[in-house]
């Protein structure tokens, strides 16, 4: 009998402190949904940002990166946003543009303007 391992009275104490771990995880908190999911959020571009090439992030044989930054209201809370965006983006929202930001899974997926 002493040549056999005994394999039994491991397990039991990993198992036992495997249900204590679970058990002493208190309430669960409530998940944030903020980035699952498609959301229209109404706000303002209050920034315009170019990088020209050569820049970090950007190659040199490139055109350079541009940035847009947004001001939205999401929930109570005042949210600050800042995406690259096309050049045509760019130009055609000026800072103080009222738009209408297409989000998906916290990803612009299209900028609307707000008349």
């Amino acid at each position: 009998m002493s040549g056999r391992p005994r394999v039994g009275f491991p397990a039991a104490v990993l198992s036992i402190a495997l249900a204590a771990a679970c058990a002493s995880k208190g309430p669960g908190k409530t998940e944030s949904h903020s980035g699952r999911g498609f959301r229209a959020l109404e706000a303002v571009v209050v920034g315009r940002e170019f990088l020209p090439p050569g820049s970090p992030g950007t190659s040199m044989s490139g055109s350079g990166a541009w940035f847009l930054e947004f001001e939205a209201k999401d929930g109570e809370a005042t949210a600050h946003y800042r995406y690259p965006v096309t050049r045509e983006q760019y130009n055609r929202y000026p800072e103080g543009t009222r738009v209408q930001l297409i989000l998906a899974d916290d990803r612009l997926r299209e900028i609307r303007p707000l008349f």
